[in-house]
């Protein structure tokens, strides 16, 4: 690949998915079973459902989503109105494929160097940095504030989902269920540091919208095992 092509596909995905909210409507659409409307997304990310379709409509003239109608058969028949824009993902690939640059290595580097200079209170300054990464991003994608347990552990998950994290909230269990975690095999080989930053930046999001939440993070022996966040 030559660099103009790169760069338009990196310009071109920045574009599109550059923005937090949009990228985590993206998701959403991507993991769900069926289409979905704006009107779904709208109550799911707590936007007006105008925004909703701003979106969608950027991710369909983008490529990433396909549009259809249906209406639904309670109001089918005359006078029953327009059917109701719904979408899916489409087949477009949103991987950019350039030469692997390892930051795997650089976080397990990164892990040993806190751990080698701060052996005694490495967890803590990892926690510490997480709660301040939290706050940056609640200010960033806009959490909202006073609204509850159960639509701010939502809010958290779609947060969390935004900066590359499979996150499910189950508020009913007072739990995080993470699927997936972007550290990989560093947080399987340093724990103690990098779940204390997770457990932080939840705390950091939590914190951000009044609740005030004692997040404790529960290891996963594997990469592909999920991890467990109480809140």
């Amino acid at each position: 690949m030559d660099t103009k092509q790169f760069d338009r596909q990196v310009g071109d995905l920045a574009s599109s998915l550059g923005d937090t909210t949009r990228r985590g409507i993206y998701i959403s659409v991507r993991e769900s079973s069926d289409t979905v409307t704006a009107g779904q997304i709208s109550k799911l990310f707590n936007i007006h459902p105008n925004v909703a379709r701003h979106h969608l409509d950027r991710l369909v003239s983008d490529g990433y989503l396909e549009v259809s109608r249906k209406r639904p058969a309670e109001r089918r028949g005359p006078g029953a109105g327009r059917p109701a824009k719904h979408y899916a993902q489409t087949d477009k690939d949103v991987i950019v494929q350039f030469p692997a640059r390892r930051y795997d290595l650089l976080a397990e580097l990164l892990a040993r160097m806190v751990e080698r200079l701060a052996p005694d209170n490495a967890g803590e300054i990892a926690e510490e940095i997480g709660r301040d990464f939290g706050r940056e991003l609640a200010a960033e994608i806009g959490l909202p504030e006073d609204s509850g347990y159960e639509a701010t552990t939502k809010a958290v998950a779609r947060a969390m989902m935004g900066v590359g994290f499979d996150t499910e909230a189950k508020p009913g269990e007072h739990l995080l269920v993470t699927h997936f975690c972007p550290f990989g095999e560093t947080a399987s080989r340093h724990p103690e540091l990098v779940c204390k930053l997770d457990q932080g930046i939840v705390r950091g999001l939590m914190e951000a919208a009044h609740q005030k939440p004692i997040a404790i993070v529960s290891p996963h022996d594997r990469p592909s095992d999920d991890c467990f966040t109480e809140i």
